[in-house]
């Protein structure tokens, strides 16, 4: 699937920086600006780069500005920039197209010449390469001059005025600046200049409620000239780890980078375009991490890191679905290593410190991601290998484990305390909690239940079946990491604190457990005359909120409802909070929804869940509605039919991708994080539906 943008979709600089694009080189670092050739973001950066791998990221070069000159007639710029202080680059006004596929490309005409730009990444490096392809057909010499701009900053931060550079000039020479050392290489020639600041006006962050400018630093420039009825090709590349060359090594970046997106497609084997762009973009979120020696899944672009429950939930579309099944078992085992009291860590800080623990659901979620890897690898032998921790997992949510997180007497797991905020609707303000779901969360209770029937399911399967030893390597901590469940690998285990041997359940030991829970969530849960779940059974009234997360217990692998039940959830869902694009997390008529997600970042946190629309529920949606209606013809057709504002979805924003969130009255325009896994992940779960069950 191609994008295509012409000349009606840059009628205004405005309308041009409303869709980016995005490149990543599977280390966290990546390449992104706007379809403009601008940059409205302080996160935006030709190179951001990751000095460890995923999350120390550096802003680099944050953009460059291009400009075509000729002997006798006003230049003209390619780029696009806003700024402080100074005339803006109005690049937007001769861009005639600009496309993307597996890279960016932009077509601009002006003064006889045409530019074509492109800009590549070569997976596995910090290493950006750009080309200007100049065909001049004209009657003058036209120069073209490209000044990078440089920051050289932890991402997010801004440039000290104090901060010193030192260039190295030459065909191949290096930028230097705070003890970061930037390789470069270009045909064009590379002349020093006498260092210039600007300030970069952020026209995305502003309306954002974030930081309005950010400065930059120039040290040289690279120019070329394409004289009257010729053709010229101008490169430019950089890199963190490569200090020389050749003159085919953009092409050969360009080749790599199309190969393997290639690759990815081609492995999930989708027959609807859509589905096959989303695969590519799945793999975008794939990261290797330093610390773990490992691959993980990072939550989103351009601002979020690895989190445990992020990865639980956009693993099944990320890898399962699209047959990366080797990366899925690599991202299992590291969390398996890391899994202490029951929990799974939900972020791995750097620098040897011990991971966060602070979320609920992903040990629940583990397990089921353990399920979907065995039912669609057919690797029955890692269920062995993972067994330990699965039932660590539920005998420390039954006896308690931290964040009061435990058992009732009822079945149902109960979770948070005091300011702790431990499911998905996590945001907390000082001491104001949004959205407080202490006490027995709908979802929660309904993955409780779907873990339970899986240990059962996998417990008669390991029972029934002679298991050789689990291939592979052994689970234990990478160097110079915190001591993790060393012992992992099948029968009795100790935990993690005591050393005392864990109680060993039998198959039926899981299911009276399952059935008590099921007998208890249709007791608490269930509203009959209003035919939907209560959002969480805390004894308030946010109790009754009519709240997204209910559609997980029909959507998942095992459900408690009976099928009427089931129908009238994904009913009322519809009725309430269905949109094209996503589930509002709270319905309309509910007196704390909040229409648009904007402004300072108080204002934020008070509508991220409450009533702002999430991408990543309608995979949920779509996968119950398909259930509910035995996934018939009529009910794949449904869906397909409503699937195909997808595609619209990813021309707008960053495109390719989908993003995080939507504003709850009107989702028009993505907010948030420009590209989120799960949203990908679960879109993709439901094209696999349709294709394939």
């Amino acid at each position: 699937m191609k994008f295509i943008y012409g000349k009606n979709d840059f009628k205004t600089q405005e309308r041009g920086e409303e869709n980016c694009w995005l490149l990543t080189n599977g280390l966290g670092g990546f390449s992104s600006c706007t379809a403009a050739n601008s940059v409205t973001r302080n996160d935006h950066a030709l190179l951001m780069a990751s000095l460890k791998a995923p999350n120390v990221r550096w802003n680099l070069v944050h953009r460059l500005s291009e400009r075509l000159t000729a002997e006798g007639v006003q230049g003209y710029w390619p780029s696009t920039q806003s700024l402080e202080g100074q005339d803006a680059e109005d690049g937007y006004r001769y861009l005639s197209e600009f496309s993307f596929e597996d890279y960016p490309q932009w077509r601009f005409h002006a003064g006889g010449v045409e530019v074509v730009k492109s800009v590549v990444m070569q997976p596995g490096e910090n290493t950006v390469a750009v080309r200007y392809e100049l065909n001049n057909q004209g009657s003058r010499d036209w120069r073209l001059e490209v000044v990078p701009r440089y920051q050289f900053v932890p991402k997010g931060q801004d440039l000290d005025p104090a901060q010193k550079f030192s260039v190295e000039t030459g065909t191949e020479g290096a930028v230097v600046s705070e003890n970061v050392k930037l390789y470069f290489w270009s045909n064009a020639e590379a002349e020093e200049m006498a260092p210039v600041r600007e300030t970069c006006s952020y026209a995305y962050d502003v309306c954002d409620g974030r930081r309005e400018s950010g400065q930059t630093a120039a040290l040289h420039r690279f120019t070329a000239v394409a004289p009257a009825g010729t053709r010229r090709t101008v490169e430019l590349i950089y890199s963190l780890e490569r200090s020389s060359f050749g003159s085919e090594e953009s092409s050969r970046i360009r080749e790599a980078l199309c190969r393997e997106r290639r690759m990815l497609e081609e492995t999930a084997g989708f027959s609807d375009p859509a589905a096959g762009m989303l695969a590519k973009s799945a793999g975008q979120f794939i990261s290797y991490r330093e610390s773990t020696g490992a691959d993980t899944i990072l939550a989103g672009f351009p601002f979020f890191e690895d989190w445990g429950r992020d990865t639980m939930i956009a693993m099944a579309g990320c890898c399962i679905s699209v047959r990366r099944y080797e990366t899925a078992r690599s991202i299992l085992r590291t969390f398996a290593a890391y899994e202490k009291d029951g929990l799974m860590p939900n972020l791995f800080p750097e620098g040897g410190k011990e991971p966060m623990y602070n979320t609920v659901d992903a040990a629940l979620l583990f397990i089921n991601s353990v399920w979907l890897y065995v039912q669609k690898s057919g690797d029955r032998e890692f269920v062995r290998e993972m067994w330990p921790v699965m039932e660590r997992i539920v005998e420390h949510y039954r006896k308690g484990t931290d964040f009061g997180i435990h058992m009732d007497t009822d079945g149902m797991i109960m979770a948070g305390e005091g300011l702790d905020q431990v499911t998905w609707m996590d945001v907390r303000v000082g001491e104001i909690l949004p959205t407080p779901r202490h006490g027995k969360p709908v979802e929660i209770n309904a993955y409780w239940y779907n873990a339970l029937k899986i240990m059962e399911q996998l417990s008669e399967m390991m029972s029934g079946e002679q298991m050789s030893e689990p291939a592979g390597e052994p689970l234990g901590k990478p160097a110079g990491e915190p001591e993790r469940n060393a012992e992992i690998g099948g029968g009795r285990h100790r935990t993690a604190d005591a050393g005392e041997e864990s109680t060993v359940w039998s198959t039926e030991d899981y299911a009276a457990l399952a059935e008590l829970v099921k007998k208890s969530f249709a007791e608490q849960f269930w509203l009959e005359e209003e035919g939907y779940l209560k959002d969480v059974v805390s004894g308030t009234k946010s109790d009754r909120q009519i709240r997204c997360n209910q559609i997980w217990a029909v959507s998942m692998p095992f459900t408690m409802l009976n099928r009427e039940q089931e129908r009238k959830v994904v009913q009322t869902v519809w009725e309430k909070l269905y949109t094209p694009y996503g589930l509002r997390t709270l319905a309309p008529e509910d007196e704390e929804f909040h229409p648009y997600y904007g402004g300072e970042q108080l204002e934020r946190d008070l509508a991220y869940h409450q009533g702002t629309v999430w991408v990543f529920p309608l995979g949920g949606y779509y996968l119950a509605y398909l259930k509910v209606h035995d996934h018939s013809v009529e009910a794949k057709e449904t869906v397909r039919r409503q699937l195909e504002v997808m595609e619209s979805a990813l021309r707008e924003g960053c495109v390719g991708q989908l993003p995080e969130i939507y504003d709850g009255e009107n989702p028009t325009i993505s907010k948030g994080c420009f590209a989120q896994a799960w949203s990908v992940g679960e879109i993709l779960r439901v094209y696999e539906a349709l294709e394939r069950i």
